[in-house]
């Protein structure tokens, strides 16, 4: 008999509740596969259900269609788990599972908070037969949690908005005894798709948070400090055998941090921060090709979304990227990115190469066709998770709304109700990914292990070993083991192990200055990359120093970046001449400058002067050193850079470079790459021309009358039309100030203003951010926007119906706000961040709501922009 009956299943849940886990086996002995080489790729199942019904989990291993070779195997399944989201595996080799059974629940599609219902659960395989069949709860009666990390000791971190949790097992049974607050920030409850998620433990040991300010940085012994992160990325995270971190965004799938983040936060005067966050992927030559119709997506009304068969030709809602690091898949695919797009229900496989010197690349690994893609509506793959038997696990959420209701537009709720997708939920299904030709690994017991014993998995060829004995040692701290890893670090005969054990005595404090220089001269770009991140607490010596700056022609590109950003941890007044050296060299390189530029603030005077000693520097980096003076907005750091602009001895191009990079700091525009999405797609963003938005901020006061600059303004050209820019954001005794803005908000007004104020903070600063200035292609300024201070009806248009954009859409979100909260909120982003717009009357929001209820697709800029023109008179 294959599949045992509900009731025998409901009679194991009900007899084992009582001891506090649960044992399942709705699946025979031995796990249950998919069928072996489906045609592939496979034509659109045109011919669909109106109402697609829950299967099986044994009938919806026959929706999958996979690239030759490949299939999956089904190891936990309903009611064992319920809405998977994420797993991970722990030392021992049990899968932690965070279940989110409070998403988008019932007609209404709503996220249920009270009472709780999510969970983290533990599942166990007690048999050995592939299958988990035993379940413990370690906490229930989780509010949405999104974001997992296991610690040693039966402990986890997890993200629970609003706060970021440390729970721990402390007698043996997985439940959790013990819990504290690590951070009372994590995002807001009620943002899930643009808040605090990842939680994702990096080769130099950081725990990575994406979408969010913060990192969390273990130390050894188990101590979690909090440092200061730069918001990037939507959701996951993941790196390859060189530790560089990779995240994506929406419908961009793929993104690296060539420097980490750590290095650009030092200097907030930063007007651009390449070389952290670049996209990988052209856009234009980027494909998926799903095997059912996809119209049930936000975006299925645009002509441009779907075929003529009606699948998606661009991923809908790309998330959680994984680099494949085992060895018991092919060859071809070790070392690729995998990433899930669960509204068009598949899994993507991205090819990665680097030019061979370190400038990194990804494109579509198959011209046509995907490596997982089902027939099934309701297959939602969630997330990927490493496996410590050498391959990886599709974690799928199992249902038909995989869109939050707030961001879905009418288009896709009708859609919704009309095939009845909301019903069937609390399903969950998990799959194990094989191919022909695997072999065998024992089950890890590393939890119980010795030091030594953890050491030796640092020579593993899969990269879940070496991780987790890492991770495992820099907890754990034990210092017997550091001669051994120093043995490692220098004589291993995989880059790799090497690498490893060189963070590990990092994570543990135990790096030493030999070590670290030795590293400098290894074969492996990405080991002498690391080795000169090690070398900075030993810069200050002559020795070291000069021994790192004979990396500076190193044929790798991500280590002459490395070194230029590492030079910025020397002492102030030593960092200068080595920084300025490596601006000569490769100043035409904007991640380059970026990271040289990191380093010098404060000192931005003193690197241009050095830099116009000689011919021929870098007009980019003049105009980067320039913007951080100015950004960083001290006077005494900015007039001495005003003095080389007004100096009539230097290049008039060089002077107008000064002067345009300071006029861009002072009025806090951001130089990035613009948010346009290539052929008209709507969501993620792609590398392009820079895009400079004006901040409102008041002028610096500086402290006598600028007569040179004056003067240099009272010319023509462009010298003197950049003078001007830069005067226009400075004041002095004796210059006029304009008129102080007046709040002329009546007191009902006013207190409709601070109730915005907690509107705006829970749905759209995860999005928007509290300072209103949008985020890097994911959501636009509202800060001096057109539409947020046009008319009021305008910007409620855009929250009751949404709006098409090039960014990306902007989805309906007033459809779940009352009018009050309607009116509150636009009254606080109307009246705030130099913003001028009127108060907002919850009558008014009302008499609107009634006015566009007919409406059913999202406004076009065009649309809006002539609505304001009008009103103009135009």
């Amino acid at each position: 008999m294959r599949i045992r009956t509900a009731a025998l299943a409901a009679t194991a849940l009900i007899a084992t509740a009582a001891l506090g886990y649960l044992v399942w086996s709705n699946i025979p002995h031995g796990p249950m596969t998919s069928i072996l080489d489906r045609p592939w790729p496979a034509a659109v199942k045109t011919r669909q259900p109106e109402h697609p019904p829950v299967l099986t989990p044994e009938e919806e291993l026959k929706t999958f269609h996979m690239a030759p070779g490949y299939q999956v195997q089904l190891v936990a399944a309903d009611p064992l788990i319920k809405d998977p989201i994420l797993a991970e595996f722990d030392g021992d080799g049990r899968l932690w599972v965070v279940e989110m059974q409070g998403y988008a629940v019932g007609k209404s599609m709503e996220n249920v908070e009270n009472p709780p219902m999510d969970d983290l659960v533990v599942l166990e395989d007690t048999d050995g037969d592939g299958v988990y069949d035993k379940r413990t709860v370690f906490i229930d009666k989780l509010v949405l949690p999104r974001a997992l990390k296991i610690l040693d000791k039966n402990c986890v971190l997890i993200g629970v908005p609003p706060e970021l949790i440390k729970a721990c097992d402390t007698n043996g049974d997985l439940k959790a005894d013990t819990r504290e607050i690590v951070h009372g920030s994590f995002g807001k409850r009620g943002n899930i798709e643009h808040a605090a998620n990842a939680l994702f433990w990096s080769m130099d040991n950081v725990i990575n948070v994406s979408e969010h300010n913060y990192n969390v940085l273990p130390r050894p012994g188990g101590k979690l400090d909090i440092v200061p992160n730069l918001v990037r990325g939507q959701w996951g995270a993941t790196q390859d055998d060189a530790g560089l971190l990779f995240r994506d965004v929406n419908t961009d799938p793929l993104f690296v941090d060539y420097i980490p983040a750590r290095y650009y936060v030092r200097n907030p005067g930063l007007i651009r921060t390449r070389g952290l966050y670049e996209s990988l992927v052209d856009q234009t030559k980027s494909a998926v090709w799903p095997v059912r119709p996809t119209l049930g997506v936000n975006r299925g009304y645009r002509p441009e979304v779907p075929r003529p068969d009606g699948s998606a030709y661009y991923y809908q809602g790309v998330s959680s990227p994984m680099i494949f690091r085992g060895d018991n898949l092919p060859k071809d695919v070790q070392g690729q990115a995998f990433v899930v797009d669960d509204p068009t229900n598949l899994v993507h496989l991205l090819k990665v190469e680097d030019d061979g010197s370190g400038n990194i690349s990804a494109a579509d690994y198959y011209s046509r066709g995907e490596f997982m893609a089902s027939t099934d509506e309701r297959f939602r793959p969630a997330s990927l998770t490493q496996g410590w038997d050498g391959t990886f696990y599709v974690i799928d959420m199992y249902r038909g709304v995989s869109q939050e209701e707030r961001y879905q537009t009418d288009y896709l709720r009708d859609y919704i109700n009309q095939h009845q997708l909301w019903e069937g939920i609390h399903h969950g299904r998990i799959f194990r990914v094989i191919h022909s030709g695997m072999h065998k690994v024992e089950k890890p017991h590393m939890l119980e292990e010795t030091p030594a014993q953890l050491v030796a998995h640092l020579s593993n060829p899969i990269g879940w070993w070496r991780d987790t004995a890492q991770q495992l040692l820099v907890q754990r701290n034990d210092k017997s083991v550091v001669p051994a890893l120093k043995e490692l670090a220098a004589n291993a005969p995989d880059w790799r192990t090497r690498l490893q054990a060189l963070w590990t005595l990092e994570g543990m404090g135990s790096m030493d200055a030999a070590t670290a220089r030795a590293a400098l001269g290894d074969k492996n770009a990405a080991v002498r990359n690391g080795a000169v991140r090690f070398c900075e607490p030993f810069l200050t010596d002559r020795a070291m120093l000069a021994a790192v700056m004979k990396l500076a022609d190193d044929p790798s590109w991500q280590v002459r970046r490395q070194l230029t950003a590492s030079l910025g941890q020397l002492p102030a007044a030593s960092r200068v001449a080595p920084i300025v050296t490596m601006l000569r060299k490769y100043g035409d390189d904007e991640i380059t400058v970026d990271a040289a530029v990191s380093g010098l603030k404060g000192q931005e005077a003193e690197a241009l002067k050095a830099l116009l000693s000689q011919p021929g520097p870098s007009t980019d980096a003049i105009q980067m050193l320039a913007g951080s003076a100015g950004k960083n907005r001290q006077a005494p750091v900015l007039m001495p850079v005003l003095d080389i602009a007004t100096n009539t001895g230097q290049p008039e191009k060089m002077r107008v470079a000064v002067l345009d990079g300071v006029a861009t700091g002072l009025s806090g525009i951001n130089v990035r790459r613009g948010g346009g999405v290539a052929g008209g797609r709507a969501g993620g963003g792609i590398p392009g021309a820079a895009l400079r938005r004006r901040i409102q901020v008041d002028p610096l006061e500086i402290g006598t009358r600028p007569a040179a600059l004056m003067e240099v303004s009272a010319g023509e050209g462009d010298l003197a039309s950049a003078a001007r820019a830069v005067l226009r954001d400075l004041s002095w005794p004796g210059k006029p100030k304009p008129a102080e803005p007046q709040n002329t908000r009546t007191p009902a007004e006013q207190k409709l203003y601070e109730h915005g104020k907690d509107v705006y903070a829970t749905n759209c600063a995860g999005c928007h951010q509290a300072n209103g200035q949008g985020a890097p292609d994911v959501a636009a300024a509202l800060a001096g926007s057109t539409f947020a201070n046009a008319r009021p009806d305008v910007p409620l248009r855009i929250l009751f119906n949404g709006k098409d954009g090039n960014i990306g859409d902007m989805p309906p979100l007033g459809q779940s706000l009352s009018d009050a909260d309607l009116a509150a909120v636009l009254t606080y982003v109307r009246g705030s961040w130099g913003n001028s717009g009127t108060p907002v009357a919850p009558a008014y929001a009302t008499e609107m709501r009634q006015m566009y209820a007919y409406r059913k697709k999202p406004w076009s800029n065009a649309e809006l922009q002539a609505v304001v023109d009008r009103s103009a008179g135009r």
